[in-house]
């Protein structure tokens, strides 16, 4: 391509357009970024060759002379074959780290290429200029002689520098140049160059808006002019860059499994005493776990070792040090400029499938592998003599148990100690907004555990207990077994086999179960109505304490209305953990005849209120009611509300730990038998998704960053969610097929990631980079942007509205392994992979239009409404054509139709995903900026043979050639086969 990949220094940039730049430093627009100093197009005529019989393959190779005594090469121009008078669509352009100046020597060496497969070429001619020579011209255009090493004339080459025009107030009409080349029009550059890069400013910067460069470095830029079915040109800048995400994120995420593994094992170490068999399957789970757990810290410890460049390259995918890490992950930006005077950007992210590639592909990929674990799974439980049974939504719901029951305590903890804090500032307000968060979180938690399931696990973790078992005769382990079924709302706990017991029902330990949580609703209620009296008295305003406290007593003695008498059983938290009895319930024990001698319960009534002395937190009797007159009207609001809020903690606690420690019982009961194959299969899955998630990451800090300005994103953002299309071109086909499995699962679990835009504590880089929280159920990640951007947002987002991702995936085959997979092996998983993906897409357009309306959607030039894409799509999924590649073009215009992130992968990001990026480019180019269709061909071999896709190779491999073979390529669709001489045997 016409440049080299650019810095990221912090120069102005320079232009031609003024007659400033005549003087020490060449003048610039400072308001684009990403604005080259110097571009020029290139044009030859009259070439002459020794061979009169064939007309020259030539391109241009730019070199400069600066300073040093020897000649850089900058650039070179694609080839153009067969024609004395090429022009060339690749501009040369030079950016501010390219350190030119007016004495700048430029040398244009026109080369003949005379076998374009083994790069065998020699140089026609050449010339010579200066830059200073280029700007003094009134047109900023050169004729130079070509001559040849005999100094022999060979041709002309001409050169002509795009004018940079400044943006005026008044906007300012298109000016041309007055000159051709050969026929083709010149055009001065589009004065929407210049537009202000503000905080909603349609086109952020890969290389110098702040945020963005946080996330992304390395930039690679090449230039290109293609020119249009009216006679005009579009302005092409097409970028690469890294990501410092491809290190970041994996490192967040192997924290937090590790965090989640280590959790797991605390938890089942934390459940108490078991009898011999429950303890050696515990054993055997905890062993299992601190294995993987030192995985994990191994590749941590291997991710913060990492000091190489921030992406993997293809030839290092298999390197189980990064296995976390994507492959060649990388973002492709196309900006166009054309005659409208409007900028349209295109972004996109290209990553290699992503895989398992350690793990190795032999036992096939996650799809099959998930299915043999749960067939293993059912067999095993049907086999096992030791494990309870539980249906999979128990296990499902007990997750989902365990998670709302950690988020629930701590918001009940946090809303407690507000409480307190405005009871004491005497707060009237804050106590009454405080305390309707309070209950409704008390309430919530009262809800989760107020269920069977978890009634049947306290039942179950009973039974494990070495008292329990002692007392019980238990059955043979090779003939019966303990089964906890939840059929239609009858749970039972039987013993089932040859010498089948009676049956032992739990309705007994319901009951207890009850009492726990009643416990909680009945603190709350007491709070309430003390809150409800101290409320009531403020507003009085008494002027007689005696009065207060005669009708505070008066008051506690009165019941509800609707009901005749409040009693309750309180339970001493204190005592649950502890069966040794404590002064403060010995009065107690004879009314706690129905409760295991484990729990002591005091019936609470108005002729017993609670003692005078605020308890301590470790011996506080649970008792209260409503009526009690242990405050005077002198008395502080802490001081009365302290005991009743000591005690909901005590019993919020007690009832969070009881829960929680059932539902990890009953998942450790459910893991038992498939334990080490269940870790394994995880620690796949957990590599898989990371790289997955790494992408997603990339494509919406891009996405939102430059759709600030845009309501209509926005707005569809935080009601429906985000667009996220993959396309695929692996086959289906060896181990391709196992990675394409391995793919398909990464991509579907990016449905439980949510994101969460927030605003930055500073303006630097680190404080800008993403922060991901959560577990496997479920992960969220915080995007910071900066004061000025946050600002920009709808209130919706900037209030932490969850932004949820809908992802669909398209896979089509198109190298040879493709066509073997279709004559000889099996196509299924393509084809099931397009129609699941094609109902989402179906879904995700549905719910747009019952909640937005189209004007929400970015305009096209296209003529096929989205109804109608969705329908051709449709049908060429459902149609099984071979190498349907329309279904990858549709999908993807779908996306940028919905308003999506678009992301392309094959095996390594690297070739094929090199045609797809170009192709599509170019698609883009005819299809929304009417390109001529006549250098359509020209300007997609332009693309491939000098854009950055090109260099991408040099990145992975070292050689600037795609991995194919001519054999190879004839099995490939038309559009996505190289230019002669760009591909070559290389490893990948």
């Amino acid at each position: 391509m016409s440049e080299r990949g650019r810095g990221q220094r912090g120069q102005r940039p320079w232009s031609v357009c003024t007659s400033e730049m005549l003087g020490l430093a060449l003048a610039g627009n400072g308001l684009d970024p990403d604005e080259p100093v110097l571009e020029f197009s290139l044009a030859c005529s009259d070439l002459i060759t020794p061979s009169l019989d064939r007309k020259p393959n030539t391109f241009v190779a730019v070199s400069c002379n600066t300073s040093e005594p020897f000649w850089t090469k900058h650039a070179q121009t694609e080839i153009i074959e067969g024609t004395s008078n090429p022009i060339f669509l690749s501009s040369i352009a030079f950016f501010q780290d390219s350190h030119i100046n007016q004495q700048t020597q430029v040398k244009l060496s026109v080369y003949d290429v005379k076998d374009r497969s083994q790069g065998t070429m020699y140089l026609l001619g050449s010339a010579l200029f200066t830059v200073k020579e280029l700007l003094q011209d009134k047109d900023h255009k050169l004729h130079l002689t070509l001559r040849s090493a005999e100094n022999e004339r060979v041709g002309t080459i001409t050169l002509v520098a795009w004018q940079m025009e400044e943006r005026r107030d008044q906007r300012t009409p298109v000016s041309r140049l007055p000159d051709t080349i050969n026929g083709r029009t010149v055009l001065s550059v589009d004065e929407s160059l210049t537009e202000s890069l503000g905080v909603r400013a349609k086109y952020a910067s890969l290389c110098k808006d702040t945020f963005l460069r946080s996330a992304f470095g390395g930039t690679m830029s090449r230039m290109y002019r293609f020119p249009t079915t009216d006679g005009n040109n579009l302005r092409i800048l097409e970028q690469m860059a890294e990501s410092v995400l491809s290190l970041n994120v994996p490192r967040q995420f192997v924290k937090l499994l590790l965090e989640e593994d280590t959790a797991r094992v605390i938890e089942l170490e934390e459940l108490g005493e078991l009898s011999p068999c429950w303890e050696s399957l515990r054993r055997q789970i905890v062993t299992q776990y601190q294995t993987i757990i030192l995985t994990y810290q191994d590749t941590l410890n291997n991710l913060h070792n990492y000091k190489g460049p921030s992406f993997k390259a293809s030839s290092l995918k298999a390197e189980r040090k990064l296995e976390f890490m994507p492959t060649n992950l990388h973002v492709q930006r196309m900006r166009v400029q054309d005659v409208s005077g409007f900028d349209h950007t295109y972004d996109l992210v290209t990553i290699g499938a992503p895989a398992a590639h350690c793990q190795g592909f032999k036992s096939s990929g996650l799809r099959k592998l998930i299915q043999k674990f749960e067939e293993a799974k059912k067999i095993s439980a049907l086999s096992s003599s030791q494990s309870i049974v539980y249906i999979p939504q128990d296990i499902v719901r007990a997750k989902e148990i365990i998670a709302h029951i950690n988020t629930l305590k701590t918001q009940v903890s946090y809303y407690t100690e507000r409480l307190s804090r405005a009871a004491k500032e005497r707060s009237s307000n804050g106590l009454e907004r405080t305390l309707a968060i309070l209950a409704d979180k008390t309430r919530q938690l009262v809800t989760v555990c107020d269920c069977k399931l978890l009634a049947s696990a306290i039942q179950a973790l009973n039974a494990a207990r070495p008292e329990y078992i002692a007392s019980k005769v238990s059955p043979s382990a090779d003939a019966e077994q303990v089964v906890l079924r939840n059929d239609q709302d009858t749970l039972l706990a039987k013993w089932s086999g040859s010498n089948s017991r009676t049956s032992l029902h739990v309705d007994w330990h319901e009951e207890e179960w009850e009492k726990v949580w009643l416990n909680v609703d009945k603190s709350l209620e007491c709070i309430i109505q003390r809150v409800d009296k101290l409320l009531q008295k403020e507003r009085l305003h008494s002027d007689s304490s005696e009065d207060m406290a005669q009708n505070d007593q008066q008051g506690g003695s009165t019941p509800k209305k609707g009901n005749e008498r409040t009693r309750a059983f309180w339970i001493n938290p204190a005592s649950a953990e502890d069966s040794s009895s404590s002064s403060s319930s010995s009065s107690s024990s004879s009314s706690s005849s129905s409760l295991p001698s484990s729990q002591h319960v005091q019936p609470s009534s108005s002729s017993s209120p609670p003692s005078p002395t605020p308890p301590s937190s470790s011996s506080l009797p649970v008792a209260c009611h409503a009526g009690s007159n242990r405050n005077s009207a002198n008395c502080e609001w802490s001081e009365a509300l302290y005991p009743l809020l000591t005690t909901l903690t005590e019993c919020v606690a007690m009832m969070s730990d009881k829960a929680k420690k059932s539902m990890v019982f009953l998942l450790m009961q459910d893991s038992a038998p498939t334990i080490a194959l269940d870790l394994s299969l995880q620690y796949r899955r957990d590599v898989v998704f990371c790289q997955t998630l790494t992408a997603l990451i990339c494509g919406f800090i891009l996405k939102l960053r430059n759709c600030l300005r845009d309501d209509g994103f926005l707005r569809q953002l935080y009601t429906i969610g985000l667009l996220a299309q993959f396309e695929s071109l692996l086959s289906t086909y060896g181990e391709e097929l196992a990675m394409l499995e391995d793919m398909s699962v990464g991509i579907n679990d990016l449905r439980n990631v949510t994101f969460k835009v927030t605003q930055a504590s500073s303006s630097s880089a680190p404080d800008m980079l993403p922060v991901i929280t959560g577990n496997r159920d479920g992960f969220n990640v915080r995007i910071p942007l900066p004061g000025t951007l946050f600002d920009a947002l709808p209130r919706e987002i900037q209030n932490g509205m969850l932004l949820r991702v809908q992802p669909v995936l398209f896979n089509v085959g198109i190298n040879e392994q493709q066509t073997l997979a279709e004559k000889f092996g099996d196509t299924s998983l393509q084809e099931i992979i397009n129609l699941e993906s094609l109902a989402r897409l179906n879904s995700y357009y549905e719910q747009f239009k019952e909640v937005l309306p189209d004007d929400c959607l970015p305009r096209s030039r296209s003529q096929t409404c989205l109804p109608e894409l969705l329908r051709f799509l449709g049908q060429n999924v459902h149609a099984r054509k071979n190498k349907n590649v329309d279904i990858l073009w549709q999908a993807a215009e779908i996306c940028r139709r919905l308003n999506g992130v678009r992301f392309t992968s094959c095996k390594s990001a690297k070739d094929r995903t090199a045609m797809s990026v170009t192709l599509e480019q170019c698609l883009i180019l005819q299809h929304e900026h009417g390109m001529a269709p006549q250098v359509f061909t020209q300007a997609l071999d332009c693309m491939r043979s000098e854009g950055c896709r090109r260099e991408n190779t040099v990145k992975n491999v070292g050689g600037r050639k795609y991995a194919f073979n001519s054999l190879q390529l004839k099995a490939f669709p038309r559009h996505y086969r190289p230019p002669e001489g760009t591909y070559g045997k290389i490893e990948t």
